[in-house]
């Protein structure tokens, strides 16, 4: 009986760890289900990228409060997770604050953890108040209903009960140490939990102990539950914004991507000894579609973008269409795709039919059409997420596959066809107005 809470915790680290590695292989499932990329080059200016977006933050400054307040919560999770490597050792082990020798070096860090902690829980509390009281607009717009919203607010939930049950272990922690008892010997230095010390006056050694060790089991249990959340949550940029600022695009800003279907055809037309009139091979591969019309058209980078989606809205809120009352919303874009990555490679898993598509199921031409191609949420969005190069690539479908442009576009391809410019004015006649 002795080692029985060392053994129901391996197990349920064991549990929370296996369960984590399940979602990390279906997630990278559903990613790689899209066209191959291969992004191997600039390493060293990919490597900086991630260094100043993702670990740097630059982006996420530009607005001032909501950057502070993310940082500070970024900084607490990333160095309170020390605290969480001393419970998991002291779990296995069965041991009581294990890095406790380290002496003053503890003492500091105990200390950083609860200033820290209390940071989290004051960003949290603004962050809800600005979402749920305030009602910032870029947050409350119609996709931002139902799951989305109590995602959002779930997440906030969730880090103010984590920081709570560490503060409330550490503060019954502390009476124990001033009481004596067995096995909490005198470690760390508390300047948070020892302003709650008050409130554990009353408290027998027992209760401290019962208050304290449900206080941990709770904390690390929610953190292992939080872990495997994040597969079903917004909030999976916690780990795929270092790998999706690493790809993001290097080209200069605005310059699109050639379609490598249309360059193969170009390519070959070029050739002198091209005949368009062969008949292709027998054993000749189906071309490609151009474009795409589904998550499996596009390549991995795209996918990974919408599953680091964070639904912060700025792309939303800077998409001059959005602004002038057209349908698109950026945002809701990358989340449909995402919606839709994984709908498709969950039929896949499971052998079920499907027989829905991403253009026409999900996301509507009047979307696609309304896009200015502007850039403007590829330079809104914190951790560099593309949102115009899907919109591109769905609307080259609807053009080159289903010849399904817009009256006013098939007009100005028909007046560049036959005219040589967009204007439906004759070659001869362009120079007429130096006459005047």
């Amino acid at each position: 009986m002795h080692y029985l809470p060392n053994i129901l915790f391996v197990i349920s680290l064991a549990l929370g760890i296996g369960f984590f590695v399940r979602n990390i292989k279906r997630l990278r499932s559903s990613i790689f289900q899209a066209k191959p990329l291969e992004v191997n080059d600039h390493k060293s200016e990919r490597l900086k990228q991630m260094f100043r977006i993702a670990i740097g933050q630059s982006k996420m400054v530009k607005k001032p409060i909501a950057g502070l307040l993310h940082i500070v919560v970024y900084v607490g999770f990333i160095i309170i997770n020390i605290e969480v490597l001393e419970i998991i050792l002291d779990g296995i082990l069965g041991t009581h604050r294990i890095f406790a020798p380290l002496g003053t070096l503890y003492n500091v860090l105990i200390a950083s953890f609860e200033i820290l902690a209390v940071g989290v829980i004051l960003s949290v509390l603004i962050f809800w108040i600005r979402r749920n009281i305030i009602r910032i607009n870029r947050f409350i717009k119609s996709e931002m209903t139902g799951w989305p919203k109590l995602d959002a607010n779930l997440i906030l939930y969730i880090e103010l009960v984590l920081m709570s049950l560490f503060l409330i272990m550490n503060a019954a922690d502390l009476s124990l140490q001033q009481m004596g008892a067995d096995h909490y010997l005198q470690a760390g230095i508390f300047p948070i939990a020892s302003l709650l010390l008050p409130l554990f006056d009353s408290f027998s050694v027992d209760q401290l102990i019962l208050i304290e060790r449900t206080a941990w089991w709770l904390h690390i249990l929610g953190i292992l539950a939080f872990l495997n959340y994040l597969y079903y949550s917004k909030h999976l940029h916690i780990l795929l914004a270092f790998p999706n600022t690493y790809y993001g695009k290097l080209t200069p800003k605005g310059q699109l991507t050639n379609d490598s279907q249309v360059a193969s055809e170009v390519a070959q037309m070029m050739d002198p000894n091209f005949d368009p009139y062969a008949a292709p091979a027998a054993d000749a591969p189906i071309p490609e579609p151009f474009g795409a019309s589904d998550v499996d058209e596009l390549n991995w980078v795209q996918l990974m973008n919408a599953y680091s989606c964070t639904e912060c809205g700025r792309c939303t809120a800077s998409c001059p269409a959005n602004l002038t009352g057209k349908k698109l919303s950026p945002r809701h874009i990358m989340m449909k795709v995402r919606d839709r990555a994984h709908e498709k490679s969950t039929l896949k898993r499971l052998g079920a039919t499907d027989t829905k598509k991403l253009l026409g199921d999900y996301i509507t031409p009047e979307e696609l059409w309304a896009c200015t191609s502007c850039n403007a949420c590829v330079e809104a969005c914190p951790i560099s997420i593309d949102p115009l190069s899907i919109i591109i690539d769905m609307r080259r479908y609807l053009v080159m596959e289903q010849s399904a442009a817009p009256t006013e576009l098939n007009s100005m391809m028909t007046n560049v066809e036959t005219n040589g410019a967009p204007w439906p004015f004759n070659q001869l006649d362009r120079a007429n107005w130096t006459n005047e």
